[in-house]
């Protein structure tokens, strides 16, 4: 029994490739891992701002030295903190836009990065302190990225293979559903995403 944390950042809603992969994604997980729980965040419909120099500064405060109005505007990213430590398996939704990932899961990643808490700096550099976690990657794109020309311009899966390890999430495997848009490609690439799944 595992308790699955998926994470959408579509703009798209009912239509999302990226969703609908992640969808598929957490049913094999639940078909491995019966009895599994899922908390699903959207990060497009909740928002989370953009860091501000107000919260930026409480991340460096003892939280026994916190304000009541400081701990009120970190409130959100000690949410954020405490499901993302709660998880053993991480789904994350991520459509290529402009080559890169939305502006959402940027702001989730912001809130998440907190020295000391999910990451630490040891005599040999930084050190992730989010571990055990497995992550599985739902990436769409209406070019090919994995491979070819397109390649260069991913953005996506190298930031977020890097980024999380930074944070201790080593374990991480892409999905992708791509050339969604490409002739000769569309028609069969969304189905060759789902037939490519497979958790371990």
């Amino acid at each position: 029994m595992k308790h699955i944390l998926h994470l959408k950042s579509s703009i798209q809603g009912a239509t999302s490739y990226s969703i609908k992969l992640g969808n598929a994604i957490v049913d094999e997980i639940q078909q491995k891992y019966s009895g599994s729980t899922v908390e699903e965040l959207d990060l497009v419909d909740l928002e989370i701002p953009h860091l501000n120099p107000e919260v930026l500064r409480t991340f460096f405060i003892p939280s026994d030295q916190l304000t009541e109005g400081e701990k009120e505007s970190i409130q959100l990213s000690d949410r954020l903190v405490k499901q993302l430590f709660a998880a053993d398996i991480i789904v994350i939704g991520a459509p290529l836009i402009n080559f890169t990932i939305h502006s959402a899961l940027k702001a989730w990643i912001d809130h998440i990065t907190r020295a000391g808490i999910t990451f630490g700096y040891g005599e040999n550099g930084p050190i992730g302190m989010v571990t055990g976690k497995k992550v599985y990657v739902a990436m769409s794109s209406g070019g090919v990225y994995s491979e070819g020309p397109g390649k260069a311009n991913d953005f996506v899966a190298p930031y977020l293979k890097a980024f999380l390890g930074f944070l201790g999430m080593t374990d991480l495997t892409v999905f992708r559903a791509e050339g969604l848009k490409v002739p000769g490609i569309k028609d069969y690439a969304f189905d060759k995403a789902i037939k490519s799944i497979e958790i371990h």
